[in-house]
């Protein structure tokens, strides 16, 4: 702000300097050309008047800058306005007007004026040749040569301030067109460093809560199975030892699969080209044969969720179509989800899971009759819920444009529905 403020003082006191000087010159050349026409000391005073306010003109050069053009040709029949048509001329290249004043700031136009003040100047001159150059004319310099000086002193009068005044405004507005683009393409850099931030923030986020989900599903039902199959030991390992150590087999092949399906899990974190990883070729292997789960898998879910006590019904109809890989591991999380659902919220009922392919893909649902009051509370301490299965399977399937919905039943159920659609 000082630097402005500063810059604005400069200029004011340049505008009064150069005021002060195209004034003077301009009264005192129009009153001594008055006296040499003896045109009396009235009509001295007046065109020393007329000088001083065509000279002050220059004070409304940066704002209008035509206005001491028009001022100088004025008064250059007074042979005076000289130091004035320099200024304006200057003025009128380094400072574009305004409104229909700006067609005067072009090149062709600035010619024109130019030749005009030439013209004008050269005219006077030989018009006044007689009375202006009496002593050169006695000294024998003839008329022509005098003639020729006036053309070289007007065109040196008119011509460079004029070519100064274009490269200097060419300049300025080239700078200023370079500051505002600079500052355009600062803004446009901020604001694109800004989206790519969001997309970034927005992404995480992303993966964040697609962990969340993959890491919710696994150690839920998993763990909720594990939860079943160690209540079950517990109360067996003394009475039945072959159904407890069958119950102990089959909690260890539950524990596998869910290390299998974290692992799976945690590689999708730690994902490198084979060349730039330090683990083993046999992990590689290992990590590779993963492969993701789908509607093959549900038969040994349901499988699964039947050792642990519920009684499931499980269907799948229609003709086999094929669906991606997301859809896939979608459909599966979604009866995985739902029969934990039951296993922690409904124990011991009844539960039936239906797949259909339809036309336009496949159709999931997955209901249960209404839990009995006495198993759902002994186990509701044991598996505690942190209620986003839901809002998890909603996620899942609304991301891949598919349609979801569960609710309760008039029976006293609860029933989810998912419908996805197939690859094209």
């Amino acid at each position: 702000m000082r630097v402005g403020a500063w810059t604005r003082r400069r200029s004011m006191w340049l505008d009064l300097g150069m005021a002060a000087a195209a004034a003077v010159e301009c009264a005192y050349s129009s009153a001594m050309f008055a006296y040499r026409e003896g045109l009396g000391t009235v009509a001295m005073a007046a065109v020393a008047v007329f000088g001083l306010v065509a000279g002050s003109t220059v004070l409304v050069r940066r704002r209008w800058p035509l206005v001491p053009v028009a001022a100088a040709l004025a008064t250059i029949p007074l042979l005076s306005g000289y130091v004035l048509l320099m200024i304006g001329l200057y003025t009128l290249g380094a400072y574009r007007p305004e409104g229909a004043a700006g067609r005067f700031a072009e090149r062709r136009a600035m010619s024109v004026l130019c030749a005009i003040a030439i013209a004008e100047t050269v005219l006077v001159s030989t018009l006044t040749l007689g009375t202006q150059q009496q002593e050169a004319l006695q000294h024998g310099v003839p008329e022509p040569l005098l003639i020729v000086f006036s053309v070289l002193a007007a065109v040196g009068i008119s011509v460079p301030p004029a070519i100064l005044g274009l490269y200097i405004g060419a300049k300025r507005r080239l700078w200023v067109a370079l500051t505002e683009r600079a500052e355009g393409l600062e803004t446009e850099l901020t604001l694109l460093a800004d989206q790519a931030r969001e997309r970034a923030r927005r992404a995480r986020m992303e993966e964040r809560t697609r962990i969340a989900r993959e890491m919710h599903d696994v150690v839920a039902h998993r763990v909720s199975l594990l939860v079943v199959h160690a209540g079950a030991l517990e109360r067996v390992v003394h009475k039945e030892p072959d159904k407890a150590a069958a119950s102990a087999k089959l909690m260890g092949d539950i524990g596998r699969q869910a290390l299998d399906e974290l692992r799976q899990i945690l590689g999708v974190l730690r994902t490198v080209e084979p060349e730039d990883s330090d683990e083993e070729p046999g992990a590689s292997r290992e990590a590779a044969a993963l492969a993701p789960l789908g509607l093959a898998d549900l038969a040994k879910l349901v499988d699964e969720s039947r050792a642990a006590g519920l009684g499931v019904r499980f269907t799948m109809g229609g003709a086999r179509r094929s669906l991606s890989a997301e859809a896939e591991q979608t459909a599966y999380r979604v009866v995985q989800e739902a029969l934990t659902n039951v296993l922690k919220h409904a124990p011991g009922a009844d539960v039936e899971v239906v797949v259909a392919y339809v036309p336009a893909g496949v159709a999931l649902a997955v209901s249960n009759s209404c839990p009995v009051a006495d198993a759902h509370s002994a186990t509701e301490k044991a598996l505690p819920s942190g209620g986003n299965g839901l809002i998890g399977m909603r996620e899942r399937v609304t991301a891949l444009g598919g349609a979801f919905s569960a609710g309760p039943t008039e029976e006293g159920g609860f029933r989810v529905e998912a419908r996805l659609r197939t690859a094209h």
